[in-house]
Parts: structure tokens; C-alpha cells; sequence
């Protein structure tokens, strides 16, 4: 099996290496990631320059544009074979609820959905990064799985993993995303030259996150699996704006 990885954080972050290790008996692991932290970075692809390939000492590829721009690069050239499966991440914090719009690590996976091929974004659901070796063997249980068992289908699932030894964990749900409240305010600044700077607030707190939900499932020990879609059509509005069209 061929497995193409990435993330967002970029090709030396310890989530990345820890992702490679647990995934390397599972098949043929290829690695194209940014050359730097592109976290928030979102489905952007880079159209004004181009693009250039590099490999690391420990033989990752790295890219000097966004997670987005790694994937379609790889799957749209770079590589001689299409890959099997994309695993993005692990992702240093969670990605749930209104997270997966601005996040590159979800980006990166669902540009390999976009692409037709079965796609896994996996975060580790806090930033004191503990347990990223729990997060790494939950990757690689859903992959054997999927090695085992493949879907008849594209898929694009996000996982996120509490950042808790494995022993900890209370299983495995299959989730929808919850929704946050609105951000926190930006933060402004001056810089050392009397400029005013702003910096972009916290994320907000669950406002949905009840049972069902990916941060009911993680706040509860549970690894929160969430099958995600791309059509962006809200169907429950057609009538409504046919209806002011026509006035």
C-alpha cells in the first residue's frame, strides 16, 4: 500500500515524525510537507509563483507553499504512483467544529478527497502535545483498517485524539462537527517601531458540543471520528432566495 503524508506544521514538527514511524510497517510511506508552520492556511493553493521541491536529511519532501499545494503537487506529478491513502497531521492541537475551514491539516486531507482518494486528517486535541505516540497508534489502527477492509468509495475523515496516554482512552465515536462561539477579540499591538499590530484572538468555546458532537467525544476521553463532504450548497436556502429573486 502506498501512503502519501503531510500536515501543517510543517516537515521537521515532531507530529509529522511520529505519524511516519507508527504508519512505516504499513506500506511504502512517501512525505510532502510545507517548508515552514502554514497552520490556518485553509484549501489555498499558490498560483502566483512556482513551486519547488526539496528533501530533508531524513528524507521527508518539502515544499515551499501551503498543505494544499503539497498534496496536489504530489498526486498531480511528483509522484509515479497515485498513493492508496493520504494521512495528514498529527496536527499539534485539535481541529473540530468550525476549526476544519480555516485548518491546513484538514486541507491537506480533503484535497486528497478532491482528488479521489481516501483521505484521514488527524489532530492531537491539545497544545501541550503529551501524547502524540497515542495519537500515532489510533493513525494507524484506522489505516490497517482501511488497509483490511477499503472503502468502495472516496472518504474524508477527521480525527481528532485526547491528548492522553493510550490506556486513557475511552474508544473510538463516530461524530459530527459541534460549533463554536464567534472568536475571541484581536489583540492589538504596537510594535518596536510605534506601528499598531493585531494579532488574530482564541478560538471561541463549543457553543454545540453535546453528545454526537467531535468535542463531546474528545472532552470525554473517546478519539472523535468525523466523516466530512465538500458541497458547500445549503439546499434548506434554494427556495428562500428563488423567492426574493423574484421580488
Amino acid at each position: 500500500m502506498r501512503i502519501l503524508l503531510s500536515n501543517d506544521d510543517g516537515y521537521f514538527a515532531p507530529g509529522l515524525a511520529v505519524l511516519a514511524e507508527h504508519l512505516a510497517g504499513l506500506g511504502e510511506i512517501t512525505v510532502m510537507a510545507p517548508e515552514r508552520d502554514r497552520s490556518g492556511a485553509s484549501n489555498s493553493l499558490t498560483l502566483d509563483r512556482p513551486l519547488m521541491v526539496r528533501r530533508a536529511a531524513n528524507g521527508f519532501s518539502y515544499v515551499n507553499g501551503t498543505p494544499t499545494d503539497c498534496v496536489h503537487l504530489a498526486v498531480t506529478g511528483f509522484l509515479e504512483h497515485q498513493p492508496d491513502i493520504i494521512v495528514s497531521g498529527i496536527n499539534y492541537g485539535a481541529n473540530m467544529g468550525d476549526d476544519t475551514i480555516y485548518s491546513g491539516t484538514v486541507a491537506a486531507a480533503t484535497e486528497g478527497f478532491l482528488l479521489g482518494i481516501p483521505s484521514i486528517a488527524i489532530s492531537l486535541a491539545s497544545h501541550a502535545g503529551k501524547n502524540f505516540a497515542t495519537a500515532g497508534r489510533v493513525a494507524a489502527g484506522l489505516v490497517e483498517r482501511f488497509k483490511r477492509s477499503p472503502f468502495g468509495e472516496p472518504v474524508l475523515l477527521n480525527v481528532n485524539v485526547p491528548d492522553l496516554p493510550e490506556t486513557e482512552i475511552t474508544g473510538l465515536e463516530v461524530t459530527r462537527l459541534g460549533k463554536r462561539h464567534k472568536a475571541e477579540p484581536v489583540v492589538k499591538s504596537v510594535n518596536p517601531r510605534g506601528q499598531t499590530i493585531y494579532w488574530i484572538g482564541a478560538a471561541g468555546t463549543a457553543q454545540d458540543g453535546g453528545p454526537g458532537t467531535d468535542f463531546h467525544a474528545v472532552a470525554n476521553g473517546a478519539v472523535s471520528i468525523t466523516p466530512l463532504q465538500v458541497d458547500l450548497t445549503h439546499r434548506g436556502q434554494n427556495a428562500l432566495v428563488s423567492e426574493w429573486m423574484g421580488t
